[in-house]
């Protein structure tokens, strides 16, 4: 075709942006369009005022850090921005069981056959457990718990997509210094810190120990000639010619500037809601795509998240220092309560702390204005109320009987809307043996549980890990995408994303989804 892209990339995630290098590093001219703000630490979210939340329906006004999604009882967060998720999750990078690919899945999606891919996102990402001597109170808690309960053996230290120094530790005169931060250029050629336990790695780390595709897989995929264009949010894709033509609104200044580009191939990886949607309406209102399997929407999952909240009165539990995930407890075989799930300690940031900061951050006077920061600092972490606060993050295998459609809401009928008809019924069970479990652990340690009224009173949830809606099958009658990832009936338009898993994962998804865009390029590469 006559343009200068081969490839044109929705999205810069998980899937986004692992299909982009791959593409860009084998030779194809790559376009990624990413609805986000290209973030940089000094634009990091930390006062109420800052740009905290996108708005999906006028993204243009409102194109913050965190997209959040409240359907009929659940809600779904998700990042924005170049380097999609992986800008707001906990680094967790986690394989899956083996037993996740043993049903449901397409014949070559085998454990074995996704194992030379696993090892590929391990090496970009970076992955290694946190150092011994870095135990957060958080992790010997979690520890501590599991001891008393007869798990010890179950107790893990979860891969994490960080940079530590293995010789810092919480001995270290002002351990969360920023001086103690070791720099470094990773083998990107982009400039990283080490973790000082700033415990900030949902909302941006300031000292880049994050190792997030923005600092990896992006600059990667732009070394090779890939042209990464934020804030440019897709609407609709057609075909044209032997390719695809994709429609696209510039978010400039408030407002919204359509435009469009073609290429040979489309990858969709917008995530698990995104990119179904954009599906959905190429299929059922621009009528473009009018071929997409009827499976579209089908079998979405949660992957059964759940947050508890223990409250400790003795034990100091600091919430907000050290990475926010660094431990695990694995339940995965099904030898409790026949379900599978794994548990983890999860920690949560001190705005507090934050807000203080920025207002301090404008201060004069030199070596004076520093201490009387740092003193401040100090204090209101003493006096953070979740100090003594414990969560608990339950993750398991769900239902995943959950359906995203267009509707027509009953306020705005000549509008269709996403919509997720979830129905807690068959995913019940798992949640409540993760939130048995979460007050066996807290009680055995003498914390106070308290599960939400969310799901006490009105049954719902909250999940991080939504997966599905366009989900890998042998055929249209049992996926939207064969094992490659290319979308059925269309060649050379593909789904590399969340979307596109056939099962929940129960633990971390970041790892299976990263690794199955790997294969995706690869078969692309093949093809």
């Amino acid at each position: 075709m006559s343009n200068g892209f081969d490839a044109i990339i929705i999205g810069s995630g998980f899937g986004g942006a692992v299909t982009a290098y791959r593409l860009a590093a084998a030779g194809a001219r790559v376009l990624v369009l990413e609805r986000g703000r290209r973030w940089t630490p000094e634009q990091y979210p930390r006062q109420p005022t800052d740009a905290w939340l996108y708005d999906h329906t006028m993204p243009e006004k409102l194109n913050g850090w965190l997209d959040m999604r409240f359907f009929h009882r659940i809600a779904v967060i998700q990042g924005a921005g170049v380097g999609g998720g992986s800008q707001c999750y906990s680094s967790v990078v986690m394989r899956p069981n083996r037993f996740i690919f043993d049903t449901g899945w397409p014949p070559e999606i085998t454990f074995e056959a996704m194992e030379p891919y696993f090892t590929k996102v391990d090496t970009m990402l970076g992955v290694r457990p946190i150092p011994e001597t870095q135990h957060t109170k958080r992790f010997k808690l979690l520890a501590r718990a599991a001891e008393q309960l007869g798990y010890g053996d179950r107790v893990q230290s979860v891969p994490l997509a960080l940079s530590f120094d293995p010789a810092w530790n919480y001995d270290l005169e002002e351990p969360f210094d920023t001086r103690h931060s070791q720099t470094f250029t990773n083998a990107q050629g982009q400039r990283q810190g080490t973790c000082i336990h700033l415990g900030d790695c949902d909302i941006g780390c300031p000292v880049r120990a994050k190792n997030t595709l923005d600092l990896n897989y992006i600059p990667a995929a732009e070394q090779h000639g890939a042209e990464v264009r934020p804030l440019h949010l897709v609407r609709r894709i057609e075909p044209a010619g032997s390719g695809y033509r994709v429609h696209f609104d510039r978010l400039v200044n408030g407002q919204r500037l359509p435009g469009t580009e073609t290429a040979e191939r489309v990858v969709l990886a917008a995530g698990s809601l995104g990119s179904t949607e954009l599906l959905l309406r190429c299929r059922d209102i621009y009528r473009t795509l009018p071929r997409v399997s009827a499976q579209l929407g089908q079998r979405w999952s949660a992957n059964a998240n759940f947050f508890t909240f223990a409250m400790y009165h003795d034990d100091i539990v600091d919430q907000s220092i050290g990475p926010t995930i660094s431990s695990g407890l694995e339940f995965m075989d099904g030898t409790v309560g026949g379900q599978h799930f794994f548990i983890e300690d999860d920690g949560f940031l001190n705005l507090l702390r934050h807000i203080l900061n920025a207002k301090l951050q404008t201060m004069r006077g030199g070596r004076f204005a520093r201490l009387l920061r740092e003193h401040l600092e100090r204090g209101l972490d003493e006096k953070n109320p979740l100090r003594r606060t414990m969560v608990w993050l339950g993750e398991g295998i769900d239902g995943a009987d959950g359906q995203l459609r267009l509707a027509r809401p009953w306020w705005k009928p000549w509008h269709r809307e996403l919509q997720l008809r979830w129905n807690v019924t068959r995913s019940r069970e798992v949640i409540e043996a993760e939130i048995a479990m979460h007050r066996r652990l807290s009680e055995a340690t003498g914390g106070t549980p308290h599960v939400p009224s969310f799901w006490t009173l009105l049954r719902s949830l909250v999940t991080v890990h939504p997966l599905g809606g366009c989900r890998m099958g042998e055929s249209a009658t049992t996926g939207v995408v064969d094992h490659r990832g290319e979308v059925f009936g269309y060649p050379n338009l593909y789904v590399a994303d969340g979307a596109i898993l056939s099962a929940p994962t129960g633990r971390n998804p970041s790892m299976t989804i990263a690794a199955l865009a790997e294969r995706v390029a690869a078969m692309m590469v093949q093809h």
